[in-house]
């Protein structure tokens, strides 16, 4: 299994001077189990990945939304396997929002958002409603499966975690969720129970969280979590490696990069994620 993060950062893409180490790009991050390609979020680091597989075309690819929130869908126009006849997408995601997944993504294409409708993509697309807890399995070709484990997480709206199973490895993507203030979500615990990796939503500081650092005030009930919380739960779950994800936009490198140092006291394989981060399992 290969994991490539393409777009680390939360809440809106942020270009420039101050974040060029860590990037900013957001929610996007493809894993490679065998001949499978499985993607989780399609924010604006999506556009960077389908750059890279028009050399690999034709091709199937299987993307998993966390959420439908703009920051995790607003790369999507711009994903060029996507406008290609003979590319095969299945596009996942949970089924607690007002709309459908299909209906979500056709809705930022349409006008006056977007000058081009998805149903003008020339891929075949097969859209997939998930239930929590449901588990998919995908055979890699090769006589083995690519397990896929859902749970929810806590945020505004809902949110939709995976647990990927390869091999005899293991990887879960756990963004966008916000933890609880008297114990360790349950679902999360179950879902990251001795993974190789936890990528995790560690998008503030404490003090950022609680509203005494920053700006904007107590971040309570915004949905995001805390680097923490994060060392907490890959603790709790034994995780063997942990990755903070979903930068606060108004972190530059400075900030992650100390952000990753506190983390590192309170669980010493930790890293914050990178735009062209690949870790080998």
């Amino acid at each position: 299994m290969r994991i490539q993060f393409w777009g680390v950062r939360g809440s809106i893409p942020t270009p420039g001077p101050d974040t060029v180490h860590f990037g900013g790009n957001t929610s996007c991050v493809e894993v490679r189990a065998a001949d499978k390609l499985l993607v989780f979020d399609g924010g604006t680091g999506l556009r960077l990945l389908g750059k890279q597989l028009v050399k690999q075309m034709p091709l199937e690819a299987h993307i998993f939304f966390s959420h439908v929130h703009w920051d995790h869908i607003q790369g999507f126009p711009f994903f060029d396997p996507a406008f290609v006849a003979g590319n095969r997408i299945h596009l996942y995601g949970g089924n607690n929002v007002s709309r459908t997944l299909e209906e979500t993504l056709a809705g930022q294409m349409d006008h006056p958002n977007f000058p081009v409708h998805l149903t003008d993509m020339g891929a075949k697309m097969n859209f997939h409603d998930l239930h929590e807890g449901q588990a998919l399995s995908l055979d890699d070709g090769k006589s083995a499966k690519v397990s896929i484990t859902t749970a929810r997480g806590n945020h505004p709206n809902g949110v939709w975690a995976y647990r990927v199973d390869f091999g005899g490895r293991s990887f879960v993507y756990a963004t966008d969720t916000e933890h609880y203030p008297d114990h360790i979500d349950p679902g999360l615990l179950s879902l990251a129970r001795d993974v190789d990796v936890l990528v995790y939503d560690a998008q503030y500081t404490p003090d950022e969280y609680k509203g005494v650092a920053g700006t904007g005030g107590s971040k309570v009930g915004w949905g995001h979590s805390t680097y923490a919380e994060a060392a907490k739960l890959a603790t709790a779950a034994k995780a063997k490696q942990l990755i903070l994800f979903h930068h606060d936009p108004l972190q530059s490198d400075a900030q992650v990069r100390e952000k990753e140092r506190k983390t590192r006291e309170l669980f010493p394989n930790s890293s914050a994620a990178y735009e062209g981060l690949v870790i080998d399992l």
